[in-house]
């Protein structure tokens, strides 16, 4: 584990950003039965962790991505994220709207982007990957190239690794879920026997036995 997965992690804990219940899970929007709710708009009403991931995106867009010409949020959680990012770079930034807008210019792509301009997608949350390629497809039909995304977050979840390998999109995060159960068993938020529940939902979410008391 890198000092900046541990001091991410250690952040989204301590702000439950990251809440971990291995035996009453949340549901997601999508149905499913989650051990883990993850809510990373809580890190722009905490200054001081605020100031790590923020941080932490513009370095590793620096260092991953060095040719990065234009920052692009995904709407409407990656916005903020690109904003400040793109503010410590003094690189322009944008975001992609989830579908164009019914009035006006009838944008998706909110700031200018020339043909060709080198993006890094910024996101907050990588889980299925379904949205982040949404937000990438829309880059690439108005022409950008797409370096890569970059996260504060990821499940690390097959579905999602699967799909954006291949689409052929790089993606790095900050911290990922290893690295945050590690924090989370040294910091007393869960005992050791709850990771198995846990890395069990990551590996198989459409699973729920895990998380009612059966074996795997």
């Amino acid at each position: 584990m890198t000092d900046l997965q541990r001091q991410v992690a250690k952040g989204l804990l301590s702000i439950g950003a990251v809440f971990l219940r291995p035996d009453e899970p949340f549901t997601w929007a999508s149905g499913i039965k989650s051990p883990i709710y993850c809510d990373n708009r809580l890190v722009l009403t905490a200054p001081e962790v605020r100031t790590v991931v923020e941080q932490g995106i513009a370095d590793t867009v620096r260092r991953e991505f060095p040719d990065t010409e234009v920052l692009m949020g995904t709407a409407t959680a990656g916005i903020a994220h690109a904003a400040i990012a793109g503010w410590l770079l003094g690189m322009p930034m944008g975001y992609v709207r989830s579908g164009a807008k019914d009035h006006g210019r009838a944008n998706r792509i909110e700031g200018k982007l020339e043909p060709g301009a080198k993006v890094v997608v910024v996101e907050d949350l990588i889980s299925t990957a379904k949205s982040s390629l949404e937000t990438v497809d829309a880059l690439r039909e108005a022409g950008a190239e797409v370096l890569g995304m970059v996260s504060i977050f990821t499940y690390g979840m097959k579905a999602g690794t699967q799909k954006t390998a291949e689409a052929g999109v790089r993606t790095v995060s900050l911290c990922d879920l290893d690295s945050l159960l590690e924090v989370a068993v040294e910091e007393g938020y869960i005992k050791s026997d709850d990771c198995r529940k846990l890395l069990a939902f990551r590996d198989d979410p459409s699973d729920e036995s895990c998380m009612k008391g059966g074996k795997n």
